[in-house]
């Protein structure tokens, strides 16, 4: 294309004011906005400038793409005003999947985040007194009531995350002195998230005892000094040392913690009120146990194990805890009502015992052969509509992830998909692109979706996608 040419063709772009005079621009301007039709028709207007400069514009070529302007601005302005947060269908196996938003809320904690955010509530008014209230009593209550197995008062108070907790209970009790802390128990969680780095903008000062595999009580007891303000116990809730390894009874550590007077705090991680002995998993502590061995103050997450929303919890000793909500960091990592709302429910949940109702429990318990029929529910439709695909119900693992009983495994079923020349990474690509995409993994070269983690209702829409691959 000559110089003159790409001129001639730089002449037929309607400047960006043109475009917005247009009565189909205009319409879109009311539906969308002004400023952001406007940036829109700038970026399009460039975009046909620099495919003429590089020559990949004929006049043909320009000519329909200028008749077809306000589809395009209305297809970009879509695109660019959707939502970016989307539900997709979790079919991976692994039930508290990080990168998937971990546990599922209910429909009652759904219900009660609409009922309490759409309008005002009492979150920190205290309807019997007619005066300013405490947030937290909204589900220290509650926890009271599920804790009490421990046999001692606990409060429980409520930050953004667990690691929120971790760093504000640290703070609290030992900002500027030692606490100690088993070699084997300095983890590292998702996101390049270590305990030490934490412990340090907290201000406390670590000390490490014994050997990544081997720490004993002697260890915890020769480290203690003047300067001594905390034992530490960390769950490695990510990682198992099998094989020649040793760490102190809870009850030990608790033990030595009052004999010097020293509180012994517990960091779970995931937050276990449900036994998953019930499920076949075993080794993962629960909540209430930590409080009866005697640990004074214990920090879990309130979207892992415990099936409600984004949370530090801290449960524990009532002096200790209140000195930690005393602290100013307290403010800067609370939740607002909605999290509140969401963990209220969960619990209610729990105290009758309704744990089908808590999606993360209901996945846990639901039945092999409840899985095994869904499966073959599945084969057989998509034998019959999309014969291109070769289906097989395959026996698979699903995980609890979210850093919870690593090494364990549950027993369930999959689809194995492959299709003619299509690879799975491929077709991976095509799942994540569909309406409500669908995450999935590959093993031996098959696609595999399992069910334990894809909701019933949402079986007809793997269906659909599945159909619309084989096409």
């Amino acid at each position: 294309m000559t110089a003159s040419s790409k001129t001639d063709l730089f002449r037929l772009l309607p400047s960006v004011d043109e475009l917005l005079r247009s009565d189909a621009v205009q319409t879109l301007a009311h539906r969308f906005g002004h400023a952001t039709t406007v940036e829109a028709a700038r970026f399009l207007v460039e975009d046909l400038r620099g495919r003429i400069a590089d020559g990949s514009l004929d006049e043909s070529q320009l000519k329909a793409a200028l008749d077809t302007i306000p589809q395009e601005l209305e297809r970009r302005l879509q695109q660019s005003l959707s939502y970016s947060l989307r539900p997709v269908i979790n079919a991976t196996g692994v039930i508290l999947h990080t990168n998937v938003g971990r546990a599922p809320l209910s429909r009652d904690a759904l219900r009660h985040v609409t009922e309490i955010s759409q309008g005002y509530s009492n979150l920190e008014f205290d309807l019997s007194a007619g005066e300013r209230g405490k947030r937290d009593v909204h589900v220290s209550r509650l926890f009271a009531k599920l804790l009490n197995t421990a046999a001692r008062e606990v409060t429980t108070i409520v930050v953004n995350n667990n690691a929120a907790a971790v760093l504000l209970a640290l703070n609290s009790l030992a900002d500027g002195g030692e606490v100690i802390v088993s070699r084997g128990e300095l983890v590292e969680i998702g996101g390049s998230f270590r305990i030490p780095e934490v412990m340090a903008k907290s201000g406390a000062i670590l000390r490490e005892v014994g050997t990544t595999n081997r720490t004993r009580l002697a260890d915890y007891e020769r480290a203690i000094t003047d300067r001594t303000k905390l034992l530490l116990r960390v769950h490695r809730s990510n990682f198992q040392i099998v094989g020649f390894a040793e760490q102190p009874s809870l009850e030990e550590l608790a033990a030595l913690g009052r004999k010097h007077n020293l509180p012994v705090m517990e960091d779970l991680g995931s937050g276990e009120l449900f036994d998953l002995c019930q499920v076949g998993v075993r080794g993962e502590p629960m909540i209430a146990d930590s409080l009866r061995a005697g640990i004074d103050v214990v920090t879990y997450s309130g979207d892992k194990l415990l099936g409600g929303p984004q949370a530090g919890l801290i449960s524990g000793d009532p002096e200790l805890v209140a000195k930690i909500r005393s602290n100013p960091l307290f403010r800067a990592l609370r939740v607002d009502k909605m999290f509140y709302a969401a963990l209220e429910a969960t619990l209610l949940a729990y105290l009758r015992e309704d744990y089908d109702s808590i999606p993360a429990l209901r996945m846990l318990r639901v039945s092999e052969q409840e899985l095994q029929h869904r499966t073959e529910h599945i084969a057989r439709q998509l034998q019959i509509s999309s014969p291109q695909l070769e289906i097989e119900v395959v026996e698979s693992h699903s995980v609890l992830g979210g850093g919870a009983a690593p090494g364990s495994t549950l027993p369930s079923r999959a689809l194995a998909v492959k299709r003619g020349k299509l690879s799975p990474g491929e077709m991976l690509g095509r799942l994540r692109q569909w309406e409500m995409p669908i995450i999935a993994r590959v093993d031996d070269d098959r696609v595999l979706l399992d069910l334990r983690t894809v909701e019933p209702a949402q079986d007809a829409t793997i269906i659909t996608a599945l159909e619309s691959i084989s096409h």
